[in-house]
């Protein structure tokens, strides 16, 4: 995991859970002074050929269909995540807007609904048969239909539509798993617990559920929860998997206003540029971001989780009078008990800071303090 000091996500430590353009994603975010912990949460198994989806989906956002087909809640609810994980949502929906959509009974209606795609009939009885019906009402010869395929892939449906005189467009869409490895996923989850990532990415509405699940094999799932939306970020590329998270119970969660790999990074970025510490110590100007202290503008110095943390605990209440107890509680948790953890973590935090630790006072039987003079 590289260290940069510079950019502006320096000291930021982001958690990826994708496994498709993960490289990608965490590039971007490395360029901007990241560091990445990468815990791939879920595995991902195109139905058809992998290239086939993108293929097809990219083909319709060129050439919008008239008519769409979808078959599946499940389906509908994959394409668009799918969509989602190829930054392709917005666009897709864009070229699904003005064409006639039937649903296959009320699970794939509602799925399209919730996914922002507007359905104009749905069957009431969930057989592809009566989509065939219906789409036999209406002249479709030489027109353009897309077919959202089930498991056995449609290819009766699709000859179907093929002897009205219509252009079937068949979407094969992903269906997704645990990664065969979930070492990686756990040691992101036992981070996310330990406070060591100060944000986790989700690109696909089943990597939150896998990741719930992984954080339930090793009983860290409540403590997960407690920590993702509040002390940990989430970012979520798009609208369908950000619906998930909330519906699971995680909130706040971010979103951007496009669902692109590149508009996720950007908003990552801008909602952590506003979030930085500015203190004045013994008479200097001290500026917290993420993990990196400057003081009087200085060069950027790192500082240790725990140091982080005692600075971070003791700026949220200037001036006030903070015992070791407290400090020992609010930075370590649980995990230690010896209040002299406290006293060694402060002195290497004052030499960090240089002239600037001067501000961090002792009080006699009492704790400690931050001082501006």
């Amino acid at each position: 995991m590289p260290r940069m000091l510079s950019g502006p996500l320096a000291g930021y430590v982001i958690g990826v859970t994708a496994d498709r353009r993960a490289g990608e994603q965490i590039q971007l975010l490395e360029q901007r002074g990241a560091e990445c912990l990468h815990g791939p949460v879920i595995r991902t198994h195109p139905l058809g050929p992998e290239e086939d989806l993108e293929r097809a989906t990219k083909e319709l956002i060129a050439r919008p269909p008239e008519f769409v087909l979808l078959t599946t809640g499940i389906g509908v609810r994959g394409w668009l995540e799918a969509a989602e994980a190829l930054h392709l949502a917005d666009d897709l929906l864009d070229a699904l807007f003005g064409a006639t959509v039937y649903a296959r009974g009320p699970k794939a209606a509602g799925a399209a609904l919730t996914g922002g795609i507007e359905v104009t009939w749905s069957s009431p009885d969930a057989r592809s048969a009566a989509l065939v019906a219906q789409l036999a009402t209406q002249d479709v010869a030489g027109a353009r239909v897309a077919v959202q395929l089930d498991g056995a892939l449609g290819a009766e449906l699709c000859r179907a539509i093929e002897a009205l005189g219509a252009e079937p467009v068949p979407v094969p869409v992903y269906r997704w798993s645990l990664p065969d490895d979930v070492g990686p996923a756990v040691r992101l989850v036992r981070a996310v617990v330990d406070g060591r990532v100060d944000a986790v990415t989700f690109t696909a509405r089943p990597a939150i559920d896998n990741l719930l699940e992984i954080a339930a094999e090793v009983g860290l799932v409540d403590e997960v929860m407690a920590r993702l939306g509040g002390d940990v970020a989430v970012f979520c590329v798009g609208p369908v998997c950000s619906a998930h998270a909330r519906d699971v119970g995680i909130a706040p969660v971010e979103e951007p206003a496009r669902a692109r790999l590149g508009a996720l990074v950007q908003h990552l970025t801008t909602w952590f540029g506003g979030r930085d510490t500015e203190l004045e110590l013994a008479g200097h100007a001290v500026r917290l971001h993420g993990r990196v202290v400057t003081v009087d503008g200085g060069d950027p110095v790192r500082l240790s989780e725990r140091e982080r943390g005692l600075l971070s605990a003791l700026a949220a209440r200037p001036g006030a009078v903070h015992s070791k107890r407290t400090l020992l509680r609010a930075v370590w948790g649980g995990t230690e008990a010896d209040e002299h953890v406290v006293e060694v973590t402060i002195g290497r935090l004052r030499q960090r800071l240089g002239p600037a630790g001067e501000g961090i006072e002792t009080v006699v039987r009492r704790g400690y303090r931050l001082s501006p003079l």
